[in-house]
């Protein structure tokens, strides 16, 4: 009993640790059992039915509509929002100057309840939901109110816990410098679904986050059946016997890069194809962009966007601006940022027609599509989204 000691009280520190400062300001509609988690467990627990419960919590409500995970390296924070809407925020700590957090568009390409790193000294990731196979990821940790790690992003236990049971693989991750955002967005560009002839042929279309099903394709030995791609389930008739189960399909990402004049299309981490396109004034920035399909409407002849822009460069803060940034957070009325950039680059790139087509048969609620001047990053490859690398 002896060697159990340290590992109790490690594991002690990391709970106490997690919960103080964490902020669920927009979370009551995901009821979870505070104090039913543990981290760290150990085959000779004196206290099952807590670590039974860690082992089985879920939210009793599914997500509304895809999930977007947004870092602020500036503000040390993280926030949830989910179709669209902000429902919880925290602090978080980000890299040290010496080993920067990475900023760019990213997502979920793993995620283990209980994690050592393969880099640093097996240092403990409890909850750990990886972005990049080369090891940024994030995982419950010491939040000490400034950078602190080595690039991840380490979370409040609390938070880490309860983010893990909502995520799924394929839940999109974005880290800017600045806060940044989901806006809604409207613009002819957009992809749109394909029109059907008769609107009774769509019956049911379902939100993936509504309705998160296992998606039909396998990604080998490195994940599990509960951390595949989110999918939406649609039910057409016209494709299944009546009173069958639904169509799955899996949600498309669409990336648009100004450097190489391509557009690109995955489906389930796995590259689809990939076709030139023409950008007007090419030597002009467009700016990072990521837009998200939300619901269909309309009895699926049209879907919902959103968009979040990332500033490309950012402007030197003054020591007032500093101090009046780290002040306590008030609480106040979001603003609303403006979709006018998004909607410029939009308007600037033209894509072949059959193109066109050929994404508005595969697009689903929670496709995206990401623009940005950057190339495609070294990271994005096997088993993940497109990963683009801003700074």
């Amino acid at each position: 009993m002896r060697k159990q000691t340290p590992l109790i009280a490690f594991a002690a520190f990391m709970l106490s640790a997690g919960i103080a400062d964490a902020q669920f300001l927009f979370w009551p509609q995901y009821p979870f059992w505070r104090g039913h988690y543990a981290p760290f467990k150990h085959k000779h627990h004196h206290r099952p039915t807590n670590s039974e419960s860690a082992k089985n919590a879920r939210p009793e409500d599914p997500p509304k509509g895809p999930l977007q995970i947004i870092i602020s390296i500036a503000d040390q924070q993280v926030s949830l929002f989910d179709n669209g809407a902000l429902i919880a925020r925290s602090s978080v700590s980000t890299g040290t100057q010496g080993h920067p957090t990475p900023l760019g568009v990213f997502s979920v390409i793993s995620k283990q309840r209980w994690h050592r790193s393969n880099i640093y000294s097996a240092a403990p990731m409890p909850y750990m939901q990886r972005i990049t196979w080369s090891g940024i990821a994030l995982h419950a940790g010491v939040v000490p109110g400034h950078p602190a790690s080595h690039g991840c992003i380490r979370l409040k236990n609390d938070f880490a816990i309860r983010l893990w049971h909502l995520t799924k693989r394929g839940t999109r991750v974005i880290i800017a410098h600045d806060d940044v955002q989901p806006v809604e967005i409207t613009n002819p560009h957009l992809f749109k679904p394909k029109a059907v002839s008769d609107s009774q042929e769509l019956q049911t279309a379902t939100v993936a986050g509504k309705s998160i099903s296992t998606a039909a394709a396998t990604h080998g030995s490195l994940v599990s059946n509960a951390e595949t791609p989110e999918a939406t389930s649609l039910q057409v008739p016209t494709s299944a016997p009546a009173g069958g189960a639904p169509k799955k399909m899996v949600p498309i990402s669409v990336f648009v890069s100004r450097k190489l004049s391509k557009l690109f299309v995955r489906q389930g981490f796995s590259p689809l194809f990939d076709v030139a396109v023409k950008i007007e004034n090419p030597e002009e920035p467009l700016g990072t962009h990521v837009f998200t399909a939300m619901e269909f409407q309309s009895e699926g002849a049209a879907i919902r966007w959103t968009v979040v822009s990332i500033p490309e460069e950012f402007p030197r803060m003054s020591e007032g601006a500093r101090k009046e940034r780290e002040a306590p957070a008030k609480q106040t009325t979001l603003s609303v940022p403006s979709p006018d950039k998004a909607n410029a680059a939009l308007n600037r790139i033209e894509i072949p027609q059959d193109t066109v087509e050929r994404i508005s048969e595969l697009l689903t609620p929670a496709s995206s599509l990401i623009i940005s001047d950057s190339g495609l990053s070294h990271e994005t490859g096997k088993d993940t989204d497109f990963i683009v690398v801003t700074h």
